[in-house]
């Protein structure tokens, strides 16, 4: 048994401590809150993950430290920096692995499916942080300093997920109702359950093969967003709902009021165009695959109609 810290809980987070303490090693999980998990062998701990004296204190003795960490979406360019420096200094004192969530933005725009040797061409600020902060980890573990590794995804799709498929979509046609996505409803893209992207962070953050570059989680075949809104409805067991698209004035008029929709345009040519990922040297490296789609969406649905039953 060996000591993990975890810092952040959110679906990833949470489901990274699920599967190590499902594995018998000892969890610490990290957020400002404490949030508890309330499960055996992982313990809540309230801290600011971004003082490096404090998490270098956490992370002592620790075989790996993950990083799971989800800034406010609009304040990316402004919290990511001291916090993921302060992670990459915890590491580097503690001799901890620093096992990074990330997803696709530092690849920018592509006209191909990406792999980890797409060059990174961010579009925007969000990107270019992303990007950063992976230049800045892979110096230091080149220089021999620390030893780092990153998985990538690309949409999130599961419990809780913050998701174009999440709260905007699954309760509405669970209802029967119609429901609006972001343009494009009909172009291909690929979506990664978040279970899995926990599987490969705790794969790699203990495999010396993994450390010193980026991997991207098996997902399943690339769904445009109408086809997932009914492959959801069939595996609900509901009947078909009419999909359209959110209008961009009406998008541009929200965003005057909500700073993370307002953020969205930096990133909406994931959609208007193919955005695939291909995930062939995670599969064949460490002979992983996605869990099937079917299973994807009914844990999906499941975690929706078990929120409901809970407020009525």
């Amino acid at each position: 048994m060996s000591t993990h810290v975890i810092v952040g809980a959110g679906p990833v987070g949470s489901a990274t401590a699920r599967q190590l303490s499902e594995l018998g090693h000892r969890v610490v999980l990290v957020t400002r809150s404490g949030t508890s998990l309330d499960r055996s062998g992982v313990e809540a701990v309230r801290a600011d993950a971004g003082d490096p004296d404090a998490l270098t204190q956490l992370t002592q003795g620790a075989a790996v430290l993950y990083n799971c960490a989800n800034p406010a979406y609009h304040r990316w360019a402004g919290d990511w920096p001291p916090l993921f420096n302060a992670m990459l200094t915890a590491a580097e004192r503690s001799g901890a692995v620093l096992a990074t969530v990330s997803n696709l933005y530092p690849y920018g725009k592509v006209t191909a499916p990406m792999t980890e040797e797409t060059p990174l061409n961010p579009v925007g600020p969000k990107g270019r942080v992303r990007a950063q902060m992976w230049q800045d980890a892979l110096a230091r573990h080149q220089a021999g300093r620390v030893r780092v590794v990153e998985v990538r995804s690309a949409d999130y799709i599961g419990p809780h997920a913050q998701s174009p498929l999440g709260d905007r979509v699954v309760p509405r046609l669970l209802a029967g109702k119609s429901v609006q996505v972001l343009r494009s409803a009909d172009t291909a893209h690929s979506w990664t359950y978040t279970e899995d992207v926990a599987r490969l962070l705790v794969t790699v953050g203990s495999d010396s093969r993994a450390w010193g570059r980026p991997w991207h989680v098996p997902s399943n075949p690339a769904r445009s967003q109408r086809e997932a809104v009914a492959d959801l409805c069939r595996i609900a067991g509901v009947k078909p709902v009419p999909v359209s698209e959110v209008a961009s004035l009406l998008l541009k008029a929200l965003g005057l009021v909500n700073p993370t929709i307002r953020e969205l345009g930096e990133v909406s040519y994931q959609l208007t165009a193919p955005f695939l990922i291909d995930d062939s040297a995670a599969r064949r490296t460490f002979d992983l695959a996605p869990t099937p789609w079917d299973d994807v969406l009914a844990a999906t649905v499941d975690s929706y109609r078990s929120l409901n039953r809970l407020r009525s």
